[in-house]
Parts: structure tokens; C-alpha cells; sequence
């Protein structure tokens, strides 16, 4: 008693700062796993800085669309030669190669925007769909993350509004990012498309993943239940053993 004691004592003296110390931590170190980081964000982004530059220089949608390619299988095989999950090492692949592909067949260089642009779109339109319905996308993204599942539905209330109220940030910046991107996609050319796009690439990232930050951060801790069923199955066997 007297250590749980001195330790409540401690925690009075700080005036809650532990906690909230310890629940920024936690939640930052859940959207850098979330959302891939830094590097995920310049990972995005330099494959369409690398596209947009060489086309500007050459005007030739073969070479540019490859040396972006070539670029994001190089940083895809990095983060896989540093043990990386492997969501991270090829979702930019995959996507740089989708629009490269795009573009070639195509023979318009904006179109290799467009698969990216269509994604963020259909994006911004789940989040705030999802949000709207009482089942925000965010909490599906981030629940296993904090091990907390889909407890924060029905269990933990404030999380549910935390999640939702990201999810409509989420939505209502990429769909800003959207309204930006589509008509320089209809009525600009590729050069302007793409140095809009290199630019809108991390700012609104950025913006979105610190306002889930704050959101968070105020919302109540989440309800680990991998914890509760490891609990649980202990006490189904101590149960058990104590009836043999």
C-alpha cells in the first residue's frame, strides 16, 4: 500500500503530466506506424517531383515516368533491406507504377496524376461518408494500431468522437486538395499539374495527421483488448487448474 500510495502522491505532484506525456507518445508512435512517417511522406512525394522535373526538361513521358519508377523501386527495396512492413515498401510502388503504366498507354502525361488524384478523391469521400454514418474510417485505420480493435464503437465514446472528428479533417482537407488538383487536370498542362501536385503533397499531410494528433491526445485512453483477452485466457486456465 505504501508504494501504490506514494506513487498516486507522485502522479498528483504532476498534475497529470504523466499521462499525458505517455499518451502523446503513444499516439504519435501509432500514426508514424499508421501513416509511414517522414520518410513515407517524402516517399510519396519525390517520385512525382522526379516525373514532373524530368518531363519539364525533356517533354518525353516514357523517361520521366520511368525514372520515377525507378526511383520508388529503389526507396520500395530500401525499406525492405531495413526490414520495413511491407505495406510501406510497395504501396508507392505500386502506385507510381500504375500511373506510369497510365501515362505511357495513354500518351498524356497528366494521367500519370490521375490514379493518385482518383485515390485521394475516393479518399476524402470514405472519410467523410464514414464519418457522417457513426463508423469513422480513421478508427478502422488506427484501432488495431492501438490494440484497441473496434472497442472505441460501443466502449469508449470519447474515442468514437475523437476518430470521427478526424475523419471529417481527413476528408474535408483532401477533398480541398481535390478541388485544388481536378481543374488544373481538365484545363492546365502537365508541368502545372505537377509542380501543384509536388506542392499539395506533404502540407496537407501534414496538416491532417497533427490535427488526428490533437484529437487524440484529448480523447481517453484506449481500451486494449489483446490486453483483456490475454487476461482473460489466464483466468480461464487458472480456472481450470483449479478445478482438476
Amino acid at each position: 500500500m505504501a508504494s501504490i500510495d506514494k506513487q498516486d502522491g507522485a502522479d498528483r505532484h504532476d498534475g497529470g503530466d504523466r499521462p499525458d506525456a505517455a499518451a502523446r507518445a503513444i499516439t504519435e508512435a501509432a500514426l508514424f506506424e499508421a501513416f509511414g512517417g517522414i520518410r513515407g511522406m517524402v516517399e510519396t512525394t519525390v517520385p512525382g517531383l522526379v516525373f514532373v522535373a524530368v518531363y519539364t526538361a525533356h517533354r518525353d513521358i516514357k523517361i520521366s515516368a520511368l525514372a520515377a519508377l525507378a526511383l520508388s523501386v529503389v526507396m520500395g527495396v530500401a525499406r525492405l533491406l531495413r526490414r520495413d512492413t511491407l505495406k510501406h515498401a510497395f504501396s508507392g510502388v505500386f502506385g507510381v507504377a500504375f500511373g506510369a503504366v497510365f501515362a505511357m498507354m495513354s500518351g498524356n502525361a497528366k494521367n500519370f496524376y490521375l490514379p493518385g488524384m482518383l485515390y485521394t478523391l475516393g479518399l476524402a469521400v470514405a472519410y467523410l461518408v464514414s464519418a457522417a454514418a457513426g463508423f469513422p474510417l480513421l478508427g478502422l485505420i488506427l484501432g488495431p494500431v492501438f490494440k484497441e480493435n473496434l472497442s472505441w464503437r460501443k466502449r469508449n465514446p470519447g474515442r468514437l468522437k475523437a476518430y470521427t472528428k478526424a475523419s471529417w479533417a481527413w476528408g474535408l482537407i483532401l477533398l480541398g486538395k481535390s478541388a485544388i488538383l481536378f481543374p488544373l487536370y481538365w484545363w492546365g498542362d502537365a508541368t502545372q499539374l505537377g509542380w501543384v501536385k509536388v506542392a499539395l503533397g506533404i502540407p496537407p499531410f501534414l496538416l491532417s495527421v497533427y490535427l488526428t494528433w490533437i484529437f487524440l491526445v484529448k480523447a481517453p485512453p484506449p481500451i486494449d483488448v489483446i490486453a483483456e483477452m490475454e487476461e482473460a485466457e489466464k483466468a480461464e486456465k487458472a480456472r481450470a487448474s483449479s478445478a482438476s
